[in-house]
């Protein structure tokens, strides 16, 4: 797990060593254990490593292939590393390290990128051919390792974080488009950011640049294809405690501790209970308690680490020291935060760096297997109509999740209920709040969206899952890399194996939806080895009480006061927003108001503490 940077001059300049640098080293807290570049005229790259396997000198990158030909800088891990190993000696090729970063290259030597589909990892990397001239820019199947580039005066800049662009000088440009995003969708979905000229590389993509700028990029992974071409699952149960207890247990590939992500939900319990049934001893797990009853399942997590005589440590993050990881989630993540829980995430992740060097996450499961509660909404969209003539009376209308669900139906197209299903904010709200504002218009959300209809036709929650796996999913994804490595950890996420995902999707929709909260399949699978109050517990998740912070917390209430007459509300679309309205509103105990407060809140503070570091 690593930080990963280059700079392609088009124009053939030589690269500045100092530029390729300060790119590098300002992602020091991805990898702090080594660092290396690779400089060649008007080609660099740069590594920053974190040391999970084969932590000696010989896992140094960038990594040069024995004739010298290739140099790889890597970032993710291949779990089935090793499985390679009788292949290759076959070839009579003989390994200089434990790494999986050699495997890696010599894989791409034998085969190209034919050797992807046989990977089973995390990953993003960057390929130099010497001999050809071209730059090979990859990323994993689901997104779960980031990777971002600009073509910037004439020169291919890339990095495993924005804040690496921005300090090679690249300019912060806020995007309209992706401001709009932000605000009304909560992320910017598909290969733009909210930045201008600064893009994703797409999940299960790579991109071909040669030295004079012409590029070609190719979708590798292409999910619909996978589902449609999988072959018949004839055990759904016993299919999915096979490829999940064996995806569990390869994640533990490891030189270094691994510990466990416990919230006390059934995802984490499950990741700790398959690593209980295959005798996986001395587990440190890490979780973070609330005050308030409904955000809290640390009792949970007591329970169960008990049970498998485990180690729990836990944390609780309050007034100012929630405000600090708010400032720090905000420089890590390098947008506004949207999930609202990054600082606590954060907080997780410092109280396990002392003992841990990789967390599993049980991040995943609830796209795959349908466990928010906002998919029972798509069941039935005709019940939306009647929901929606029941909203006009105001009695019906005063909890903030019946607000929503009211709203919500107000939706009209079968389209904007699977694309806004993961919202706070809808069409009608945008008007009504903003002003006379259109719905952000995103390429990929529809290009996504007619997949999932040809793939699931008149079945809108299979469509939803589809389209979170692809969108909801990545942000969520970004956030606990970012998060996690602000605090130099890795994070594992078995759910995401690519024969869970794929396997997933060939299901009959029972195994998802069938019961009270979804992920039928894993609590089946689950029922006899986890405790009942686990199995049957209501979902909270990682949730944190904003309205309250905002309200009560002394610094909270400080920012509060500036955000009323924060500069965001000169931009161009905040002109019918009056903060001091708004502000007052909130110290009224307007709870209603909150969804609409809080991506504008967390910009505010993103601009104040981020923005201004790189402007």
């Amino acid at each position: 797990m690593c930080g990963i940077n280059g700079i392609l001059h088009l124009d053939h300049k030589p690269v500045d060593q100092n530029q390729l640098v300060k790119m590098r080293d300002i992602l020091e807290h991805r990898g702090p254990d080594d660092k290396g570049i690779y400089l060649h005229n008007n080609i660099g790259l740069g590594h920053r490593r974190l040391s999970i396997i084969d932590t000696s000198a010989a896992g140094h990158q960038p990594f040069i292939s024995d004739n010298g030909r290739y140099i790889i800088v890597f970032n993710g891990e291949i779990y089935n590393y090793q499985s390679f190993y009788p292949e290759l000696k076959s070839k009579g090729i003989t390994l200089k390290s434990g790494s999986d970063t050699e495997v890696l290259l010599k894989l791409y030597e034998l085969y190209g990128m034919e050797m992807l589909e046989r990977l089973n990892g995390m990953f993003a990397f960057a390929i130099w051919d010497t001999l050809k001239k071209k730059l090979t820019l990859c990323r994993d199947r689901m997104g779960v390792k980031p990777l971002y580039y600009t073509f910037h005066q004439n020169t291919l800049f890339f990095a495993s974080e924005q804040k690496a662009l921005f300090t090679a000088g690249v300019p912060l440009e806020i995007s309209e488009n992706g401001m709009e995003e932000y605000i009304f969708n909560r992320f910017v979905a598909g290969e733009n950011t909210l930045f201008n000229h600064v893009k994703k590389l797409l999940p299960g993509h790579y991109m071909v640049i040669d030295e004079n700028g012409k590029s070609n990029t190719v979708r590798w992974w292409n999910l619909k294809e996978q589902i449609q071409n999988h072959s018949p699952i004839i055990n759904p149960k016993k299919w999915f405690e096979e490829m999940f207890f064996d995806s569990v247990k390869l994640r533990m590939v490891s030189d270094v501790p691994v510990g466990v992500l416990l919230s006390g939900g059934l995802d984490s319990c499950s990741i700790l209970s398959a690593l209980y049934h295959q005798n996986f001893k001395n587990i440190e797990t890490f979780n973070i308690s609330f005050s308030e009853e409904e955000h809290n399942e640390y009792h949970l997590a007591k329970r169960i680490t008990e049970e498998y005589h485990y180690q729990l440590n836990h944390t609780k993050l309050e007034n100012e020291n929630l405000y600090q990881n708010l400032i720090e989630t905000s420089y890590f993540q390098d947008e506004p935060i949207m999930h609202l829980n990054e600082p606590h995430l954060l907080a997780i992740a410092k109280l396990a760096k002392p003992k841990v060097k990789v967390l599993l996450s049980g991040e995943g499961a609830d796209e795959l297997m349908g466990g928010y509660v906002r998919y029972k909404a798509l069941k039935n969209p005709s019940l939306l109509k009647v929901i929606s003539q029941i909203s006009k009376f105001e009695t019906f209308n005063k909890r903030p999740r019946y607000d929503k669900l009211f709203r919500y139906s107000k939706i009209n197209s079968d389209a904007d209920l699977v694309i806004f299903n993961g919202s706070n904010v809808y069409p009608n709200d945008i008007n009504s709040f903003y002003g006379n504002k259109k719905k952000p218009e995103n390429d990929y959300r529809h290009q996504i969206l007619k997949e999932a209809q040809e793939l699931y036709p008149k079945d809108l929650q299979r469509q939803a899952l589809y389209f979170d796996q692809h969108t909801y999913l990545c942000s969520l994804l970004d956030r606990n890399d970012r998060c996690t490595m602000g605090t130099s950890i890795e994070c594992r996420e078995p759910f995401l194996d690519q024969r869970l995902v794929a396997g997933l999707g060939t299901l009959d929709s029972k195994w998802m939806f069938t019961g009270k909260k979804g992920k039928f399949i894993l609590k089946s699978t689950m029922e006899d080895k986890l405790p009942k109050e686990i199995i049957d517990f209501r979902k909270i998740g990682l949730s944190a009480p904003w309205g309250k912070y905002l309200t009560d917390y002394p610094i909270f209430k400080e920012e509060l006061n500036s955000f009323a007459q924060s500069e965001m509300f000169e931009m161009p679309f905040m002109e019918n927003l009056n903060g001091l309205k708004i502000v007052s509103e909130i110290q009224k105990g307007n709870t209603k108001i909150i969804p609409y407060i809080m991506p504008l809140f967390m910009f505010h503070v993103w601009q104040k503490n981020y923005q201004k570091k790189f402007v």
